[in-house]
């Protein structure tokens, strides 16, 4: 008698025991579950952190380095809106790179570098239709086969003075020079620029443009001209 009793009792448990230990395993993957979702999250808010903090830096850089770095891809490709379409390219790379690579040693070489080869590579896949992109390309890859990786601050420096040269040579109207100069080499507007002058920005911008196409169809050359130097002792002088 009794042990049935322990039978019954132990065949009514077994149920609820199932029952517990069901409810017990989806607590426990319940848990589980949120503390993925909460992993999840948190990686997500640190990987939107590092992409704020990296923009935050390529834009300090643009702020800073990016008509240093315009400066020598004038002198690397020759061309004005080249240049300029390199260097924008250049920045939008390293937004996309610096965020697997980290950020190079040297960012303005860096930059340098990678605004060069993207102009040569857009040359390239135009270069379809126009087979003279081709031979520019080819001889501009020619001619900086050595990378700018190199560059001292020097250098760099010299190919601000040799873009203000350019953007100041006589063979351009003063007004032109004024504009080109502060756009290019400044880094300013055409509305700032305009308003400086008390002139409307479409006024500037034809100068501009005007400028650009005097100095690509005459061949205006992108160098600074230097004076002789004598030594005297210590002492310097320049004739």
């Amino acid at each position: 008698m009794r042990k049935a009793i322990r039978r019954l009792k132990h065949s009514a448990w077994r149920p609820i025991s199932i029952l517990i230990f069901l409810l017990l395993l989806l607590l426990i993957l319940f848990l589980i579950l949120i503390f993925i979702l909460l992993l999840l999250r948190l990686m997500d808010a640190t990987s939107d952190s590092t992409t704020e903090g990296l923009r935050e830096r390529v834009d300090a850089l643009y702020r800073s380095e990016s008509r240093r770095v315009f400066a020598t891809l004038i002198r690397l490709l020759g061309d004005f809106d080249l240049a300029e379409e390199a260097l924008h390219d250049a920045f939008a790379s390293a937004v996309e790179q610096w965020a697997h690579e980290g950020v190079p040693s040297n960012p303005r070489a860096w930059l340098v570098s990678a605004g060069r080869f993207k102009a040569i590579d857009g040359l390239r896949r135009r270069a379809r239709h126009d087979a003279s992109l081709a031979v520019l390309a080819e001889r501009l890859n020619a001619e900086n086969h050595e990378t700018p990786q190199g560059h001292d601050d020097e250098g760099i420096e010299d190919d601000r003075l040799r873009l203000i040269f350019t953007c100041c040579h006589p063979a351009l109207p003063p007004e032109a020079r004024v504009a080109l100069t502060l756009r290019e080499v400044c880094g300013l507007t055409t509305e700032e620029i305009a308003r400086a002058f008390l002139t409307a920005p479409p006024t500037v911008a034809q100068r501009i443009v005007r400028a650009k196409a005097k100095i690509r169809d005459a061949g205006i050359p992108y160098r600074c001209r230097r004076a002789p130097i004598c030594r005297t002792g210590s002492m310097r002088c320049s004739r």
